[in-house]
């Protein structure tokens, strides 16, 4: 615990006990967006050994987005994604981490998000909701829902508004770089994966590591 490990991710994994990890938070490469001195990363082998070594129950937060080629997404995130579950992971959530970003001239919309995928090892065993204000708390509202015909129906009597609720799963976060790091993610969104599928004793791993964020929050 509380180590910083330099060398080859899958070597290193490989030396590492099963089911040892409670929660990786994580950023591979995207596609060729970087060059890292010519070094590359074996995606499948990396995926099988966070497979092995996370606890079952155990949670791997993977963030990461698409390059544009000829004016077309590689769509290796979804490749990505699918292989995970291919290895036995669940695709627990789905979430969207939305920045600025630099823009683009390519026909097309700005973008302005990348994906964190949340893959978990059997049911998941840890989730401490990340709470926040809710708008209209201590109001009175009309409750309606769908049936499964599409018909819409009221629900019986009004109840307040909670003061809180959970968080959606898009987060907003205002990108900056770390020591002149070429890609980082934000202290804030380590943090908030942390609190949220971890508790105080667990073992947090990354990878990658990079700037070393991950490892600065778990701390």
């Amino acid at each position: 615990m509380n180590q910083i490990i330099c060398g080859d991710n899958v070597a290193v994994m490989r030396q590492m006990p099963d089911r040892c990890i409670d929660l990786t938070v994580t950023s591979p490469p995207y596609d060729n967006l970087r060059t890292y001195n010519g070094f590359s990363f074996n995606f499948e082998n990396v995926a099988k050994e966070l497979y092995r070594i996370t606890k079952d129950g155990g949670v791997v937060v993977w963030v990461v987005a698409d390059a544009t080629v000829n004016g077309s997404e590689t769509g290796t995130s979804f490749k990505q994604a699918l292989y995970f579950k291919e290895i036995g992971f669940n695709l627990h959530d789905t979430m969207i981490y939305q920045t600025s970003k630099p823009p683009m001239n390519d026909k097309r919309y700005q973008q302005c998000f990348e994906y964190m995928f949340v893959f978990s090892k059997g049911k998941i065993k840890t989730f401490n909701p990340i709470l926040i204000d809710c708008k209209y708390a201590g109001k009175e509202m009309d409750a309606t829902y769908y049936n499964t015909d599409g018909t819409m129906k009221k629900r019986h009597g009004k109840n307040p508004v909670k003061d809180k609720k959970i968080k959606e799963n898009i987060w907003y976060f205002c990108q900056r770089q770390a020591n002149g790091h070429p890609a980082t993610f934000p202290e804030q969104l380590a943090q908030d994966h942390i609190i949220s599928w971890s508790n105080p004793g667990d073992i947090v791993f990354d990878p990658f590591l990079g700037s070393g964020t991950t490892a600065k929050m778990a701390y």
